[in-house]
């Protein structure tokens, strides 16, 4: 029988995320993947400034904006003419607290080959053509079974193999949802001749019985992304054909200039949560968790942060010792965010809201949970507190996100003299700021997932939060 720390059940971007980040925290992990290979569609393409700032740390930023670019304008057509341009996303204003503002597009495929090589560099492992069949628990790990191959033992194991997961389904837990839009829709990638690759090119309806069209050229590829919806009922064709025929009747181009089909699927829009993201040692996370409409780019990026919001827990209990209560706070945390990006990417599907300032995900937080420890009172809503997310910036020659960069907590002094009542914590980096008017005065212990644990005026208390997060 096969061991490892923690058995990471699915290759998609939240199975590889979390493997990464336990690679660099010295974890071993084992992923496995009942494909053959990695999912070969652009399906989940927009990253969103936090997942920016998520990929910035684990080490693959680079390689993200090299792959990808910005999202195009959104040009209407009808009768084969432009007739008036359409923004996707509410413009949002630079500011040094957050390096980016804008969603990043990136074929999900390459995504998963970026993320995919950075575990290889850092020895990780995947195992493609290893379907579960079965998991038991006891006290001590978990073990998995397969269709093929030997099982394996874990102290650990996270589902993260989508919204059909085979593991929440041997676990017994529900996943309850509604159907977003009864509309089936068509998601292909396809390569197309005769359309510019500077807008994102949309076809309203015709008629009653069609549905709308549009075909974005895919940042970093020679593809096209086409989406098309369908009257409820029907059967969608994933043909070379069926796409053409597609193409034909609600665009002014011809069925020819769709020369080839890389990647087709179809599905029902629909927005669905499990009851519970853990049982016992098993973990839940990303589509295996929360199903999204795609609409908004929520889904992708909420299953990222699941995993990185999970893998510095698991470092901490497996790797250095911390008490196994930290795991509680992973369920406690990331169900309600779940639950509200559900609702986000809902209703920004039914066009009740814009692709604004929520979907970029840079206001989410964890105010008020059982690791916020935020000991000042009388502080205004808007003033940075523990739960929120630690903003970048450049003072006194440091960049913020630069310290945080990497495994590890880091404790930073805004304004205030300090140093001398600080108690030694060998594990924490250190940053002294003489003035940031983004963190006010006060002492600020980030976490690894770059939120503030523990915020006070000054250190008192500072060393009992220490001890709960193992850090002493």
């Amino acid at each position: 029988m096969g061991t490892t720390d923690v058995l990471v059940v699915g290759a998609g971007p939240t199975g590889l995320a979390l493997a990464v980040d336990l690679a660099r925290r010295g974890v071993d992990a084992l992923v496995v993947e009942r494909a053959e290979g990695l999912f070969p569609g652009s399906r989940g393409k927009g990253i969103q400034p936090r997942t920016m700032e998520v990929f910035d740390d684990l080490g693959v930023l680079d390689a993200i904006r090299a792959a990808g670019g910005t999202y195009p304008v959104g040009m209407i057509w009808q009768d084969g003419k432009r007739v008036g341009e359409h923004r996707m996303f509410d413009p949002a204003e630079a500011s040094g607290d957050s390096p980016y503002t804008e969603p990043w597009m990136v074929p999900q495929w390459r995504t998963q080959e970026i993320l995919f090589e950075r575990l290889a560099e850092l020895g990780g492992k995947v195992a493609f053509g290893r379907e579960v069949t079965g998991l038991t628990q006891d006290e001590d790990g978990v073990t998995v079974e397969f269709a093929s191959g030997g099982p394996v033992r874990a102290r650990c194991a996270v589902a993260a193999d989508g919204g059909r997961s085979a593991v929440r389904r041997a676990l017994g837990i529900g996943m309850a949802g509604e159907t977003v839009d009864p509309n089936p829709m068509l998601v292909a990638d396809v390569r197309i001749t005769g359309l510019d690759r500077d807008n994102w090119h949309v076809f309203p309806p015709r008629g009653d019985d069609d549905g709308f069209l549009a075909i974005c050229p895919l940042a970093g590829t020679e593809d096209f992304q086409v989406v098309a919806q369908f009257p409820e009922g029907t059967d969608v064709d994933l043909s070379l054909d069926g796409i053409r025929k597609v193409v034909d009747a609600r665009s002014h181009l011809s069925p020819d200039d769709v020369t080839e089909v890389r990647w087709a699927s179809d599905f029902r829009p629909r927005a669905a949560m499990a009851d519970r993201f853990r049982a016992g040692r098993v973990f839940l996370a990303g589509d295996a968790a929360h199903v999204h409409s795609p609409a908004g780019g929520q889904g992708l990026n909420t299953s990222v942060q699941d995993a990185y919001n999970l893998g510095w827990k698991l470092g901490a209990v497996l790797r250095d010792g911390a008490p196994e209560s930290l795991l509680d706070s992973y369920e406690e945390e990331r169900l309600p965010i779940a639950a509200d990006m559900l609702g986000l990417s809902t209703r920004v599907h039914r066009g009740e809201v814009r692709r604004g300032a929520a979907t970029r995900q840079l206001g989410l937080g964890y105010r008020g949970r059982s690791l916020a420890a935020e000991t000042r009172t009388g502080l205004p809503d808007d003033a940075l507190q523990a739960g929120d997310r630690a903003p970048d910036g450049v003072r006194d020659g440091v960049r913020l996100f630069d310290a945080f960069r990497g495994p590890r907590w880091t404790l930073v002094t805004v304004d205030t003299d300090t140093d001398t009542t600080l108690p030694p914590l060998p594990a924490v980096r250190r940053v002294r700021i003489a003035s940031y008017e983004a963190y006010g005065a006060g002492v600020f212990l980030v976490r690894p997932d770059g939120y503030v644990g523990w915020a006070g005026a000054t250190s008192q208390g500072l060393a009992e939060y220490a001890t709960l997060v193992g850090l002493s």
